[in-house]
């Protein structure tokens, strides 16, 4: 599993939208010019975060976007799986594709139970946490 930069920059996104004065819609230019990255980019990845349902947006000269809930609401799982679709560590565990050497593949049972731990994991921090304790995050479950 590798997270890329569209996983990476969703994360940016929300931790600026969650720091960004409550309920104030942040102009996407201004996450761009704060974050260095381009506006293109990101308005491909804040689209996304619309589509599922993390972000809401408001068009128009106060526009801009922002976070439908609390930052305490939204695990970093949830967010990368927006963004990135599974977090299955071999390509065999994502979706509902079956591979046919499953019966008798020694190896799954690890790979199983890798996906759960990254999940349970990832599902256990908070957006809150994040910005909270920067590079030392906690688990809150």
């Amino acid at each position: 599993m590798l997270i890329s930069t569209k996983g990476r920059y969703a994360l940016t996104i929300m931790e600026e939208l969650a720091q960004f004065e409550k309920g104030c819609y942040m102009p996407l230019p201004m996450i761009a010019e704060k974050q260095g990255i381009s506006e293109k980019y990101l308005e491909s990845i804040i689209s996304m975060l619309v589509k599922g349902e993390l972000v809401e947006t408001l068009r128009g000269k106060k526009g801009g976007y922002r976070l439908k809930r609390q930052p305490d609401s939204y695990s970093i799982g949830e967010i990368l799986r927006v963004a990135e679709g599974s977090l299955a560590p071999v390509s065999c565990l994502e979706g509902e594709m079956t591979c046919p050497h499953a019966d008798g593949c020694s190896s799954l049972p690890v790979w199983q139970e890798l996906e759960k731990i990254i999940n349970e994991y990832l599902d256990s921090v908070t957006l809150k946490n994040l910005i909270e304790q920067g590079g030392s995050v906690r688990r809150d479950r």
